[in-house]
């Protein structure tokens, strides 16, 4: 079921979601939470689609809140506020409602929003796109309990990154951290069957893919190593390689589908890792509600600190290699001597 109300209000939007649960039989609000998503009219579509498909597993209402901006002057003067209300199966399990705001009432987007939000539920904002640089001083970050952010989707990933660390506050989180929630769970059991020490880590991944970053962050935080990363050609994380007293320990995903777990001295397993929607990411965020403790940490620990601690081995590196070329090539040039002087003797023997 779905009614289009134009130029209209919050209270006459929650008339209409009364009305709309009587028609279709199912007075009673079953929802568990209230879910606001804040994007533009581009990215709408997808982001109310991974809505939808999430509330399967978390019935919720969702409130999508697009600001239009308007072109002239006089439009931008005009306060309007159009709403799109979906009940049953145009909004999957919950309860969506559209909000399209115009002119003034754009920057008053959380007085629109708060008459709508289900008594006693928690709340929770997600920016697709366009986060604000602090996600809690927002006037709609404000009302939730829950900030769910996507570094990846930023034009610059890793300032984005770095800024998010500086405005953090309890509640904030990202779904560039939710996409690695896999690979730290076999990188974890891995170190769990072998008995040894971890002296350093690589991790691989695409260009300006915040997940690498993360990741990073997260094993120099937790197994306080120097950790590099190297740049690949994707698909987002390809392989991470932990250096231990026992051997290394390599995870290696290429196909972005498919992971090879390799320990040293066992043979060789292949793993489920393939990438997920964004519908899993807004689930797997939606079952739990409160503070991301670890996200915290190892966002905290800072891109410019992972960078001094990889350092440390790389000059120790490049001073083996240049050992080695000079020992080559003192012992090759020994070898060289006696070559130039039978060339005479091969000359004269022609003659």
């Amino acid at each position: 079921m779905k009614t289009d109300l134009t130029d209209t209000t919050s209270s006459k939007i929650n008339k209409a979601l009364v009305l709309g649960r009587r028609a279709i039989g199912t007075p009673a609000v079953g929802m568990v939470l209230t879910l606001v998503i804040v994007t533009d009219e581009e990215n709408a579509y997808d982001a109310l689609k991974a809505a939808n498909e999430a509330s399967r597993e978390h019935p919720s209402r969702t409130l999508v809140v697009i600001k239009r901006v308007s072109r002239s002057p006089r439009d931008r003067s005009k306060a309007r506020l159009d709403a799109e209300v979906r009940l049953g199966a145009d909004a999957s399990t919950g309860e969506t409602v559209v909000l399209r705001l115009y002119g003034e009432v754009v920057d008053h987007a959380q007085s629109v929003v708060l008459p709508l939000l289900l008594p006693d539920a928690p709340v929770v904002v997600w920016w697709p796109v366009n986060a604000p640089t602090d996600p809690a001083k927002d006037p709609l970050g404000a009302l939730a309990q829950r900030r769910v952010t996507d570094t990846y989707a930023a034009e610059q990933p890793i300032q984005e990154l770095t800024a998010r660390a500086d405005a953090y506050t309890p509640g904030d989180t990202d779904l560039a951290w939710t996409r690695i929630t896999p690979w730290r769970s076999m990188l974890a059991a891995a170190l769990d069957q072998v008995v040894c020490e971890v002296t350093s880590a690589e991790v691989e991944g695409e260009e300006f893919n915040p997940s690498v970053e993360l990741l990073a962050m997260w094993l120099a935080e937790r197994l306080k190593i120097p950790v590099r990363r190297s740049a690949s050609t994707g698909p987002g994380l390809t392989s991470v390689r932990m250096e231990t007293s026992s051997g290394p320990i390599v995870l290696d995903r290429p196909d972005g589908s498919l992971a090879t777990l390799s320990i040293q001295g066992q043979p060789d397993r292949a793993v489920a890792l393939k990438r997920r929607d964004t519908a899993e990411l807004i689930a797997e965020e939606l079952r739990r509600l409160d503070p991301d403790d670890t996200y915290a940490t190892a966002l905290k620990f800072g891109l410019e600190r992972l960078d001094e601690e990889a350092a440390v081995t790389a000059p120790e590196v490049v001073e083996t290699v240049v050992e080695t070329a000079a020992e080559s090539a003192a012992q090759a040039a020994p070898a060289a001597k006696p070559a130039t002087k039978k060339a005479p003797a091969k000359k004269a023997a022609s003659k």
